[in-house]
């Protein structure tokens, strides 16, 4: 099937064996629509999914971020109809998602859903002026729900980028593409998250972001390329059920703003080190010693964002990759988001980190540490090109080989091709 309107070899390179796979994968999107819709002129979307390079918890107190998209992505097949009304199949379910663009209010039987997502997205777009119109879509994606590769986001920041292409020209920015989504994903799917993911994935490539003032983030794009350094960036997703965990997530931020309540201030962002000492005896029982860890990681990782940014300018990997490892040793021991105190039976995130860790100690080069939100999911490890091989067979033989994936960056965000 020929695509004339897509360059592939922009978004995926030009390994035959990757192009031919997204052909085909382009060629069942279309099918599927045909299946779903009967046949119409479609445009074709692709949304990427995200990596968090440096900052681990810092976005949603205002503080500093590294982030990149990558080579995985969810992408669309999509056409403009008359009627109000959005149908999205996605592949996975059985049923289609529908919202009716006449009743944009929230419902509450649809928190946690898609329906919820698209519904919070098409409410921002109503309530921010911009237009919306009904349109029918098929959905795939090839970033792996439950595995810190932000597979929620990027579904948000494609449904976004339809409505800002098909009815508003492209007119509207990645910034506010992305804050569109996270205000579905937080007031009508129901989940607490910051705004680094959408960022990531609608803006493309490796961007240093500082959320001081949340409502205007500044952005720096970073040209640096790991693969052409030598280096490949791999994600292990351990497994880890992420059933139950939302009041996990949703302590960090909630508890590092009690930190900051207790001197008068809204974030961790408007702290010092030498504040928190300074009052650090009536702190710990107003607020628990645990709270106080977390806001002492922020202080600490956000300085290290910086260091990392530099680094990476510099090209000085062994100092990039020894900050990496120290904010995996703050997120355990600080932040503490590595596993649940609900089951401490199980920690597949720890063990994967004492397996890597002690790879590394033996190689000598290279990195890792816990990726995203943490307590479930996956370990973000950097490793050089000849010890990748030896590593994935070490780390498959726990994990399973399918949950090891060799990333690439992606030098654009969310599209229509």
């Amino acid at each position: 099937m020929d695509f004339p309107t897509i360059n592939f070899e922009e978004i995926y390179g030009n390994n035959k064996k990757i192009l031919d796979y997204q052909k085909q994968r382009y060629a069942a999107l279309v099918e599927e629509f045909i299946s779903g819709f009967g046949k119409k002129k479609l445009r074709f979307f692709s949304s990427p999914g995200r990596i968090e390079i440096g900052g681990n918890h810092t976005d949603h107190n205002n503080g500093k971020v590294i982030a990149a998209s990558i080579n995985l992505d969810t992408i669309a097949a999509v056409s403009p109809v008359d009627e109000k009304r959005i149908t999205v199949y996605s592949e996975g379910y059985e049923n289609s998602f529908e919202v009716d663009l006449n009743n944009l209010e929230k419902q509450a039987e649809e928190t946690g859903t898609t329906n919820a997502l698209i519904r919070g997205i098409a409410f921002k777009f109503n309530e921010l002026n911009y237009n919306i119109g009904g349109f029918e879509a098929v959905i795939k994606s090839d970033v792996l729900p439950g595995s810190g590769l932000s597979s929620s986001a990027s579904v948000e920041v494609l449904i976004a980028n339809i409505l800002n292409e098909l009815f508003n020209g492209g007119r509207i920015n990645g910034v506010e593409i992305a804050r569109i989504s996270q205000f579905a994903e937080n007031e009508f799917f129901g989940k607490p998250c910051g705004l680094m993911d959408q960022m990531a994935c609608a803006l493309g490539g490796i961007i240093a972001i500082d959320f001081e003032n949340p409502a205007r983030p500044v952005f720096e794009k970073v040209n640096f390329d790991f693969a052409n350094n030598g280096y490949n960036v791999i994600i292990v997703n351990t497994g880890g059920s992420h059933a139950d965990l939302t009041d996990e997530y949703s302590s960090i931020p909630e508890e590092m703003k009690a930190v900051a309540k207790y001197f008068g201030k809204n974030v961790c962002r408007e702290l010092s080190m030498e504040l928190i000492l300074s009052g650090i005896k009536r702190l710990r029982e107003k607020t628990g010693d645990r709270a106080v860890l977390r806001a002492i990681h922020f202080l600490t990782e956000n300085q290290r964002v910086e260091k990392e940014l530099s680094a990476l300018k510099e090209n000085n990997l062994k100092k990039f990759f020894s900050l990496v490892n120290s904010s995996g040793n703050s997120s355990f021991k600080y932040l503490q988001n590595v596993y649940s105190n609900v089951n401490i039976n199980e920690q597949p995130l720890s063990l994967a980190l004492a397996l890597t860790e002690n790879y590394l100690e033996e190689t000598g080069d290279g990195a890792c540490r816990v990726h995203g939100g943490g307590f479930a999911g996956t370990i973000l490890v950097f490793l050089p090109f000849r010890k990748t091989e030896e590593y994935v067979k070490l780390i498959s033989e726990v994990f399973g080989n399918q949950n090891v994936k060799i990333l690439s960056v992606r030098n654009h965000g969310s599209m229509i091709l």
